[in-house]
């Protein structure tokens, strides 16, 4: 077995670590977090259905990979809009994501369903890049005491924009060269993939800490 397949099985084994992390802890989540839970579920879903498609035969499924788009978009955009507390963020949150499922549709009828959504994940990285930066700005200046390690979202957030901040020059590339040489590339998405999945759970697993007013 080469590295590519034990890194390409490793990333989608790594999609439950944060289903079951979240199971362990859905009672004692908050509730910005509760819906992050399914997400999760419907993600290593999808990951096992995007492997097993070509098995029996399903060549192309890109189709899906559209379709998760857009549910990556609602619970991501979901979750962004419901952390920031401060109201221009919130402004900003559902502007972007407005404007990224334009992208989505827009890539829909420039390059069909058959293909890979190049653009729209693009658009996205950028989105989500872009969210992922001011909740770190929010965080950090932020005017109660606060370990960031001990805050959940430090961790899904630190986990998005590792997983969009790198990835976004594969998605952007993918049709002039990774598609041409996938499994040498995709081994940093997968690699994105893996760390960001432990984030996820690191972030689900962690207890809240009481701010301290300073």
């Amino acid at each position: 077995m080469t590295l590519d397949n034990i890194l390409n099985y490793l990333s989608l084994f790594s999609g439950l670590f944060p289903v079951i992390a979240a199971i362990y802890r859905y009672k004692t989540l908050a509730p910005v977090l509760k819906p992050m839970a399914i997400f999760f579920f419907i993600s290593a879903f999808v990951d096992t259905a995007l492997s097993l498609m070509p098995r029996i035969g399903i060549l192309n499924n890109w189709s899906l990979i559209h379709l998760f788009t857009v549910i990556m978009l609602f619970f991501f955009g979901r979750l962004y809009y419901k952390s920031f507390y401060i109201s221009a963020l919130k402004k900003i949150t559902a502007g972007l994501c407005i404007l990224a499922l334009i992208a989505i549709v827009y890539g829909v009828f420039s390059d069909g369903l058959m293909f890979f959504p190049s653009f729209a994940n693009s658009f996205l990285s950028v989105v989500f890049t872009v969210l992922s930066l001011l909740y770190l700005y929010q965080l950090l200046n932020a005017r109660e005491l606060v370990h960031i390690e001990k805050q959940p979202m430090f961790w899904i957030n630190s986990g998005v924009l590792i997983y969009f901040g790198i990835n976004i020059f594969l998605f952007m590339l993918f049709d002039k060269f990774v598609k041409h040489s996938k499994d040498d590339v995709w081994i940093i998405h997968d690699l994105t993939n893996v760390v960001s999945n432990i984030l996820y759970s690191i972030g689900f697993l962690c207890q809240n800490q009481r701010k301290i007013a300073t």
